[in-house]
């Protein structure tokens, strides 16, 4: 179903809007403070945002990046997050239209985009985020035919247990911690969303993109293997990827095996 210019103009406004308030959960989840209240307020002076400097993506053009109270520069991150979940939220828009698969994509995806930014900075991955979505996941499933409520169970066992399984075989060998729980309860919290048949090829996206990253960042910076690189931004990506192309792959491999066989 195609739609006016002017939805898929508003699907990625209202995208933007949201990813301004993601921008409060991410600097403020780490720090243990509300995400209701205070309003939002410059990092560096305190002084309280007005409505017209806190337009997504435009107020930090006009303004180059500066607070009008202090002048103090304000991270690139805060247009990024908004330009990432209104990019994120019109291509879902134009994949799924208006219906309820877009409003569950939707709340994922702002979910992971918070989780991604507060593991790339301070390496965690709040609980308050990853349980309450796997309760959700869970909770959606009764309402999508094609998941069910037993494969969003299987869903949670097979991402959490995977990583957990990898987690304990890896301190078992080397006698140091490998895999975050953050990571296998996000894990989780995506197999809640997508079931068992996605675990295998979010783990398997994850880990190829975060290998050649990894590498690519040891040669550059000159580390050794012991350099940390947080893990869930690339189940992240990997979660992204099956959402719009996982289906298409599974299905286009299965045919091939079936051809071959």
């Amino acid at each position: 179903m195609s739609f006016p210019v002017s939805f898929y103009i508003f699907a990625f406004i209202f995208g933007a809007v949201v990813g301004s308030f993601l921008n409060v959960c991410i600097y403020r989840l780490p720090r243990g403070e509300s995400v209701v209240f205070p309003p939002s307020r410059c990092p560096g002076c305190g002084s309280r945002i007005s409505w017209y400097d806190n337009v997504p993506i435009i107020s930090y053009l006009l303004l180059r990046g500066r607070c009008r109270s202090c002048r103090a520069a304000i991270s690139p991150q805060y247009a990024l997050v908004e330009a990432i979940n209104g990019l994120l939220t019109l291509f879902l828009f134009m994949r799924f239209g208006l219906s309820f698969a877009f409003v569950v994509l939707f709340l994922f995806c702002s979910a992971l985009v918070v989780i991604t930014f507060i593991d790339l900075e301070h390496q965690i991955i709040p609980d308050a985020i990853s349980l309450p979505g796997i309760v959700a996941g869970f909770v959606f499933s009764f309402f999508i035919p094609q998941l069910g409520w037993k494969g969003s169970l299987i869903g949670i066992l097979a991402g959490g247990g995977s990583l957990y399984l990898v987690a304990t075989l890896y301190q078992l060998f080397t006698g140091k911690e490998g895999m975050g729980g953050g990571d296998i309860k996000l894990l989780a919290m995506m197999g809640a969303f997508f079931g068992w048949k996605a675990v295998p090829f979010i783990i398997f996206v994850s880990s190829l993109v975060g290998s050649v990253i990894g590498v690519t960042v040891m040669l550059i910076q000159k580390k050794d293997a012991k350099l940390a690189i947080p893990f869930g931004p690339f189940l992240v990506f990997g979660a992204i990827m099956y959402i719009f192309f996982g289906r298409q792959v599974i299905h286009w491999y299965l045919n091939i095996g079936g051809g071959a066989g």
